[in-house]
């Protein structure tokens, strides 16, 4: 089992930055690949970023490259989204995810708002 809790969504207005974080316990952290995901009003949830277990490997949605970066701190459990020039279409509660057997996420967090205004 694995327990996850976001922080650090809010209210910015656009072009505004802001860090998520996702701590991590239950199981071995530097173990198994972490995600974040988001879903905004009215749509389905969508990828964002990944990292793999020991964070040399990252992916991105193209809407968020370049300027959200995936990073993890094993030695804290936790993994992070550094969200730069944020845009009114990023708001979202943003979910962070374990992959602990390489076959999908099976473990989510409760969210965390974010809201961009113009």
């Amino acid at each position: 089992q694995v327990q996850l809790v976001e922080s650090g969504g809010g209210l910015v207005q656009a072009g505004d930055s802001l860090r998520l974080s996702c701590a991590a316990s239950g199981r071995t952290f530097d173990t198994y690949a972490m995600g974040w995901f988001r879903r905004a009003p009215g749509k389905e949830r969508e990828f964002v970023a990944s990292i793999n277990w020991i964070g040399s490997a990252t992916k991105y949605a193209d809407s968020v490259k370049g300027r959200f970066t995936i990073s993890r701190d094993n030695a804290k459990d936790t993994v992070y989204l550094q969200m730069n020039s944020l845009k009114p279409e990023d708001t979202a509660v943003y979910y962070c995810a374990a992959d602990t057997t390489m076959t999908g996420y099976h473990y989510w967090g409760q969210g965390t708002q974010v809201t961009v205004s113009s």
